[in-house]
Order: C-alpha cells, then sequence, then structure tokens
C-alpha cells in the first residue's frame, strides 16, 4: 500500500494517532498521577504508602552509553532492569535499531521507555514512507526530542524516560551521538556519552580510555570496560552474566549500516578484560 501526504495531511505519525486513534497513546504523554487516582478513592488523592508501592514496582532500565570511533559509532545497554531494591529483569532490551544507519538507547522506568523506542522506529519509517525519501539524522535527533516532551508529565511523577540516539552521517561521513534531558533537550556529544544510574561510572571510565582516532577494536574494549565498571559501583547496573551467559547489548553502526556484536564476541572481550584486571 502506498500512502502519500495527502491521505494523513502530515508525515508526523504521533500527529495522525492523536487525531484518529487517540486511545492508542493512553499510556504515553498521560495526565500525571495523582491527577488521576483510580475510581474506587472516590476522588482522593492516593496514599504516599500506596504511590510508594506502586514506584517500587516498576521497572527501571539502567546504565547505556555510546562512543564514536574513527569509522562510525558504538551504542551499547546492560541487560537488568531493577524493581524498587530487587532486580526485576536480567535480559531486558535496551537498544533498538530505528533504521538501517541509526539507533536509539534508553534509560528509565522501563514501560513509557520502550514503548517510546518502537513508536520512534514507526515515526521515522512512517515519515520515510509519506515523504519518498528518508528523515536526515538532525531530523531523527529532533523527532526523538518531540517525543520526549512529550512524557513531560509523566516525567514530573517521577516516570523519566531518557535516551541516547546515534547513527552514522552518510553527508558527514561519520559518527555521531545525541543526548537529551527529561524535558526534551537535545544536545550533540562529539567523542562519548553515558546516562541512567551507572552512567557516571561509565563516563569515568570513557573519559579515562578514549582517544579522538580510536578503531573499532579499541572503542568495543573500552565500551565493556566502561559497563564493567559501571556495574561494579552502581547495584542497579546489571555486570557479564558467565553463567546465564547474558552480557550487554552492543550495536556498531557505520557506512555498511548497523550490526550486532555477537554475544559470543562479547564474552571473549569480558574474558580478556578479566585477564588483564588480574594479571
Amino acid at each position: 500500500m502506498v500512502f502519500s501526504r495527502a491521505d494523513h495531511r502530515t508525515s508526523d505519525f504521533l500527529e495522525v494517532l492523536q487525531r484518529e486513534r487517540p486511545e492508542l497513546l493512553s499510556r504515553f504523554g498521560t495526565p500525571p498521577l495523582l491527577d488521576s487516582p483510580p475510581a474506587n478513592w472516590k476522588g482522593q488523592r492516593m496514599p504516599t504508602s500506596s504511590l510508594t508501592d506502586l514506584y517500587d514496582n516498576l521497572l527501571e532500565g539502567t546504565t547505556i552509553l555510546a562512543a564514536v570511533y574513527n569509522e562510525g559509532v558504538i551504542i551499547a545497554g546492560d541487560r537488568q532492569a531493577t524493581a524498587g531494591f530487587q532486580v526485576g529483569e536480567r535480559r531486558i532490551r535496551k537498544v533498538y535499531e530505528v533504521d538501517a544507519y541509526s539507533a536509539i538507547a534508553i534509560a528509565g522506568v522501563a514501560g513509557p521507555a520502550m514503548e517510546m523506542a518502537k513508536l520512534f522506529q514507526v515515526q521515522v519509517e512512517f515519515y520515510e514512507k509519506i515523504e519518498g525519501s528518508p528523515l536526515s539524522l538532525e531530523g531523527k535527533a529532533n523527532s526523538l526530542s518531540n517525543m520526549v516532551k512529550s512524557n513531560l508529565p509523566m516525567a514530573l511523577q517521577g516516570l523519566v524516560v531518557v535516551p541516547i540516539f546515534t547513527g552514522y552521517d552518510l553527508k558527514r561521513k561519520q559518527g555521531r551521538i545525541f543526548k537529551y534531558d527529561a524535558i526534551g533537550g537535545q544536545y550533540e556529544e562529539s567523542e562519548y556519552y553515558a546516562t541512567g544510574s551507572g552512567g557516571k561510572d561509565a563516563q569515568t571510565t570513557l573519559k579515562k580510555l578514549y582517544s579522538p582516532d580510536i578503531s573499532r577494536e579499541g572503542v568495543l574494549k573500552i565500551v565493556v570496560e566502561a559497563l564493567w565498571d559501571a556495574a561494579d559501583e552502581d547495584v542497579a547496573t546489571g555486570g557479564p552474566d558467565f553463567i546465564r551467559e547474558i552480557f550487554p547489548t552492543i550495536k556498531v553502526i557505520d557506512s555498511t549500516g548497523i550490526s550486532d556484536i555477537p554475544d559470543s564476541e562479547t564474552k571473549a572481550l569480558y574474558t580478556e578484560l578479566l585477564e588483564r584486571l588480574h594479571s
């Protein structure tokens, strides 16, 4: 089926949903929780204890990072999500392919974060079908910024989503990293960036080991070390699990497109790191 701008009067997928199927956006950009208590509270606000129980049971994704190297960019994230002081999920996915030359990683409350990542994928695909041409990397970054802004009512209640967007710019012939704050502010990093509960520790490692002319092999080594250090210092960040065979998600984007680093290669990188740390 061929779509055109005349069919929907816009190339913004979220605008189409808001106009034609608003119920599908019921969990995205909703009013603050405290303004919408359950009916059985008869108009009263939800008690603080109930809100605490609610937040303690929400899954939260933790550390994500990205780093530019001499031929492209790498984006990665650990696999653990927490629910209060417990491990909520050990195999959560925090890094998503957007199209052939870009990817998004998400940190924050898992439910709205994963929904935002999937909506962003559809948003980019919808635009390119309607317009008949690919959206520029800056255009994708701006579109994601608007989606983060749409989440502001939920962010004000603590349901924060903070993504990293990366891609290979075919015009500039280089990898690029875009970061966001909780209210949709968009900024570009030229070398590396990390966020989430272990982001500070990961960024410290990246700062110590990164060099502007770093190779693909070199950047993979410092990415796994950064995630290792984050897991070592931050209880919410999951490290490599050799027993369950769970390793961080790592994607590489260069002039040939986007590819996944297989778990076997990631395991070998961690094995090498452990040997180096204990030598």
